[in-house]
């Protein structure tokens, strides 16, 4: 469980096969191997490290569900260690698994993003989300797209100060949307199904 607050702007130093290489020195200090670590809010687990650095294996999976794949050597990543029982909770709660990747419309200060298919009822205006592992409140929404302001720290010190128009970033949906819904009877689509079948 993460806190969607970024420790440290790490960079990808290199990658063999599905092995990436992490240039930091925040995140590791305290890690051992089998621990996780958040990368563009995408969790990881420590599988080797050394003065500077830790790897990670990045399945077929993750490389499909988020933005991992698009790296390139050099390019810089959100970063952040699991929370501890003992940590202040600066953001929300967030799990570190990637609800969908999605397109930058409009960079910082006011970064506009497009919703992607299915992802809209889980957003309300001043609601949270995840975006490339970075707790964000949304400003304002419509159909298709919705809105975070990024203040200038947060810009500096992450890699949304560096995302572009048509560049894509990872989400990730208020996890206590999701329950609500499951608890209330699962999606719209769900329920209209079940409704039918009350009906026949």
């Amino acid at each position: 469980m993460f806190t969607g607050i970024v420790e440290e702007l790490g960079r990808l130093h290199s990658q063999r096969g599905q092995r990436v290489r992490i240039a930091a020195d925040t995140v590791i200090e305290d890690a051992r191997l089998g621990d996780s670590i958040a990368v563009n809010g995408c969790c990881l687990t420590v599988v080797a490290q050394g003065d500077g650095w830790w790897e990670a294996d990045v399945s077929d999976e993750t490389e499909r569900r988020t933005n991992l794949g698009d790296l390139a050597v050099g390019d810089p990543v959100n970063l952040e260690r699991p929370l501890r029982l003992s940590d202040r909770l600066g953001g929300h709660l967030v799990q570190g698994h990637v609800d969908a990747v999605a397109e930058v419309l409009e960079p910082v200060p006011d970064l506009r993003v497009a919703i992607p298919d299915g992802l809209q009822r889980y957003l309300v205006e001043k609601g949270s989300v995840t975006v490339d592992g970075v707790s964000l409140t949304v400003a304002s929404l419509d159909d298709t797209s919705f809105t975070v302001a990024v203040i200038p720290h947060t810009a500096e010190v992450t890699n949304l100060g560096r995302r572009g128009v048509g560049e894509r970033v990872n989400l990730e949906v208020d996890v206590v949307a999701k329950y609500v819904e499951s608890m209330l009877g699962g999606t719209p689509d769900q329920q209209h199904a079940t409704d039918r079948s009350d009906d026949e």
